[in-house]
């Protein structure tokens, strides 16, 4: 009989449990993964920056960095190079329009906006990621170009197309142009990834042809088909860019950002996505795949502005797509706020598709990560998806995915944790450990609480109370006794530590 009630209670028990977990999931609450590429893309290129002045710009993304703190965003990347110019000091390419208003006018008062972004950044313990277009050489809106630009001072490097000017694929010197460039930033500023977008060859547009029929007939390369030409150059140009990177900064991640479909089945059964669209493939002459597979980049975030059951892009389907076929590199989803709260999730026509997007990324296993289109949707609180992310998604702190095919070594642990009593309160300090190679050295620390009788478990992300670069970090328990500390060391591809811990009486 004592069996049978007790096999009763745990049954009842049981259903308990069960209850809760359906309760926490239907009021919102989620598991949140420890790491997690959480980003936010702020574009010049809309001119949202025009006409404000060094103080006022200085003012706006800093109210934009808070306001993206404060909802979970762990990493910035920030557009330096809409159109062969610049928006940092540059010996290479001229100031850009959309800093000063004029191409190759610098800022007045003078700052440095890449330089003071690395800085906001990293005080805010966030990445930042130096955003560049890598062919557009002009956008339709400009009108003017500055006398050291690219198209004025090599025209014959260029192309127009679509009242666009673009840098010529086809010629080699191009590519070293680009990735001359990019080494420039990576080597000046302290970047923790470069980042390009969905540009290679321009989108198709009808009536308008590429006029690079010269460039063909002089080096085709031995390739008789002219998109597998075009592809073949881009091809050349994406490897010869992340070797140079990584050859100057090991540690700096390469990002791309491609447009969210690769091929349609249509075009190609056995590996396209039941899509309907622009192909990467077929029409910007970019095989993401294979410098996925190849390892040619670092990461990969596919920009699925569609909602969930759009005619010709499926949300659900492109996610699913991207999961299974891009798994050699880490995985984040481009997601744009707008689109998302303004369509219903159509199994729950009462709430917008955020939920039922994020319980997608859940239940995707390779993807590692989303990255906001934009920052300023999420700034203005779109649809109250800043809310869902700071009260719910992203709660939590996240520490970046890991890189191992990179780095997978983890740096030595704090020395010397010590608590502190000062004026303004019990404070935590320790002491750098010491590393002499770049895979070594320590940039950041983490700092996890835990109550007294709590078992150390530095894989509960609730217990995160800090990521700091600093040395210390405070500590005011208002007199709580037996609460334990520990405290882990970061390195610049955040390989954790193991902890040291320190009771707090």
């Amino acid at each position: 009989m004592e069996m049978v009630k007790k096999a009763t209670e745990r049954k009842r028990l049981a259903f308990v449990v069960c209850l809760l977990a359906f309760l926490a999931v239907s009021m919102g609450a989620v598991a949140q993964p420890k790491r997690e590429f959480r980003g936010a893309w702020i574009q010049c290129v809309n001119g949202q920056f025009l006409g404000m002045g060094t103080e006022k710009m200085q003012q706006t993304l800093s109210y934009q960095l808070d306001e993206l703190q404060k909802m979970g965003v762990n990493a910035i990347i920030f557009q330096v190079r809409p159109e062969c110019d610049a928006l940092y000091q540059s010996s290479l390419e001229p100031w850009s329009r959309f800093l000063t208003g004029q191409q190759g006018r610098a800022p007045q008062p003078y700052w440095d906006p890449l330089q003071w972004m690395v800085e906001q950044c990293h005080q805010r313990g966030m990445e930042l990621h130096a955003w560049i277009n890598p062919y557009r050489a002009k956008t339709k809106t400009t009108t003017q170009l500055a006398v050291n630009h690219v198209g004025v001072a090599n025209p014959e490097r260029c192309f127009s197309y679509d009242d666009m000017l673009i840098l010529n694929p086809g010629i080699a010197e191009n590519r070293d142009y680009i990735c001359r460039v990019a080494t420039d930033i990576v080597t000046r500023y302290d970047v923790d990834g470069i980042h390009m977008d969905d540009y290679f060859y321009p989108y198709p547009v009808a009536g308008q042809t590429i006029p690079d029929d010269a460039q063909y007939r002089q080096n085709p390369n031995g390739i008789k088909d002219r998109g597998d030409w075009r592809r073949h150059n881009v091809n050349l140009f994406v490897k010869q860019f992340y070797e140079t990177i990584h050859k100057a900064k090991p540690w700096v991640k390469v990002g791309i950002s491609p447009f969210g479909i690769y091929r349609n089945q249509k075009s190609a059964p056995s590996i396209g996505s039941q899509t309907n669209g622009t192909q990467n493939y077929d029409d910007l002459y970019a095989d993401i795949l294979l410098w996925v597979n190849n390892g040619w980049m670092d990461y990969c975030v596919p920009q699925l502005y569609w909602e969930i059951g759009h005619k010709a892009a499926d949300y659900d389907t492109l996610i699913r797509w991207w999961n299974k076929y891009c798994a050699q590199r880490p995985l984040f989803i481009g997601e744009d706020i707008e689109r998302t709260v303004k369509h219903a999730d159509p199994h729950n026509p009462q709430q917008n598709q955020q939920p039922a997007k994020h319980r997608l990324h859940q239940q995707m296993q390779n993807v590692k990560g989303t990255v906001l289109w934009y920052a300023k949707a999420a700034v203005d609180n779109t649809g109250n998806y800043a809310t869902a992310l700071r009260q719910n998604y992203w709660r939590y702190p996240a520490l970046q995915p890991l890189m191992p095919f990179i780095d997978k070594k983890a740096p030595k642990k704090p020395r010397k944790v010590m608590p502190i009593d000062t004026p303004d309160g019990k404070v935590l300090f320790w002491t750098a450990p010491k590393g002499k190679k770049w895979g070594d050295a320590v940039t950041r620390y983490v700092v996890y609480r835990f109550e007294k009788g709590e078992k150390v478990n530095t894989a509960d992300v609730t217990k995160i109370v800090a990521v700091t670069s600093n040395t210390f970090c405070r500590i005011n328990d208002g007199g709580a006794s037996g609460v334990t500390y520990a405290v882990t060391s970061l390195d610049r591809l955040q390989n954790e530590s193991k902890p040291v811990k320190k009771k707090v009486k």
